[in-house]
């Protein structure tokens, strides 16, 4: 379900593909991919619903145990948002908790000749919530 807030996405979007709803799109020079799943159907390595109580139960997801280190799963936003001061913002939730090859999360803001700069990063989330 997309909103009117531009990549904003809850990701209950069951009747079409996430990746055209949400405006993102998967790295096709990455390692494995994201899917959209939920707590039901990941089971104990996952949180048992999304971060919305009550609303939804979809999240995007990824199995670090069944990944090789360094191995990664990237998802990019299929359009370019203009550089601002204060203006734009990332917000997301994000759930890591409970497996040793749990790895990193980082957020990448990507310049106009193509350099990756890291914004964000978490290695673990010592809580077992959002």
């Amino acid at each position: 379900y997309y909103t009117s807030i531009p990549g904003s996405c809850n990701f209950e979007t069951q009747e079409q593909e996430w990746t055209t709803v949400c405006g993102l799109t998967q790295d096709p020079w990455d390692d494995f991919d994201w899917n959209v799943s939920s707590g039901n159907v990941t089971g104990q390595t996952s949180p048992d619903t999304d971060h919305t109580p009550g609303k939804g139960q979809h999240f995007l997801y990824i199995n670090s145990t069944a990944q090789e280190e360094g191995s990664r799963a990237r998802i990019i936003t299929t359009e370019f948002f203009p550089a601002s001061l204060g203006v734009c913002r990332v917000r997301f939730w994000f759930w890591m908790f409970a497996s040793r090859q749990t790895g990193v999360t980082q957020v990448y803001s990507v310049e106009e000749h193509g350099m990756d700069m890291l914004m964000w990063s978490s290695s673990k989330n010592e809580e077992n919530k959002w």
